[in-house]
């Protein structure tokens, strides 16, 4: 989450320079909001976690897989991301690379083993499940503050704890929602809850974000999100441990000939 470089210069130095409790309007205030919560993701260089994903259906049946994330920052534009599955054994070894942009379309592959080929997502196609989960190719890339415009509606409590709520619309072409509604803690500006809205605007699903801990002191992280379906009545849990930071990854470690040669 970068610089905004699709926000109108003197709208992004107005809505910096009066705060929050200063913005004039509700777009002014919404997009101060969405800059401050943008601080606590930055300048982490780079990071790599274990990931555990759990598919709930309907039912209540729960499908488990283990994977491992790693993310490098990059300063001017959104962050380059990579997702790779150890298990089961029928998704082993597939892996998926995103490059964030900030004003552009991500770029994002799938590597597909029992097909020994790199598959490219296209950008109509963002609204797709990822991997059978509730999360869409468009959820899983670095949500970069000009990505949205931004509208700030409220306060309110999420388990009794004051959020802001505030509003945002993409910018950006052939995304699955026209709007996404964020209850962002007050204290320690987090995200807290996410609810997404589909192309009928209607409620499609909500993401919870929690058990955030502090990693080095510097980098909020939430350790456990849960996207519950309000039209199908499925969710999956993406569960985070072992963060490591600055570890030292490089661009050159997501390419998309990277991908062929993970283990």
């Amino acid at each position: 989450m970068k610089a905004l470089s699709i926000i109108p210069l003197s709208l992004t130095l107005l809505a910096v320079s009066t705060g929050l409790a200063q913005a004039e309007t509700a777009e002014e205030r919404g997009l101060a909001i969405a800059i401050e919560l943008n601080a606590n993701n930055d300048n982490f260089a780079d990071s790599t976690a274990s990931m555990t994903m759990t598919l709930i259906n309907r039912a209540g049946k729960k499908s488990v897989r283990r994977m491992r994330s790693r993310t490098l920052e990059v300063p001017g534009d959104g962050d380059k991301s990579m997702t790779i599955f150890d298990e089961p054994a029928d998704v082993k070894g597939t892996a998926s690379l995103t490059y964030s942009h900030a004003t552009e379309a991500d770029e994002q592959w799938l590597y597909l083993p029992a097909l020994k080929r790199v598959k490219r997502i296209s950008s109509k196609n963002k609204t797709g499940a990822f991997m059978g989960s509730e999360f869409a190719f468009e959820d899983i890339g670095s949500q970069e503050v000009e990505k949205y415009t931004y509208k700030y509606i409220g306060d309110d409590e999420v388990n009794g704890i004051p959020v802001h709520k505030v509003e945002a619309y993409p910018a950006y072409k052939y995304s699955g929602y026209t709007r996404i509604m964020n209850y962002i803690d007050q204290e320690r500006m987090l995200s807290l809850k996410t609810e997404f809205f589909d192309r009928k605007d209607k409620l499609l699903k909500t993401l919870s974000l929690d058990e955030y801990e502090h990693y080095d002191g510097k980098h909020w992280r939430a350790n456990r999100l849960e996207m519950v379906n309000a039209q199908t009545g499925k969710s999956t849990i993406l569960e985070f441990s072992d963060y490591e930071f600055a570890t030292g990854l490089q661009s050159k470690d997501f390419s998309s000939n990277a991908l062929k040669k993970l283990r």
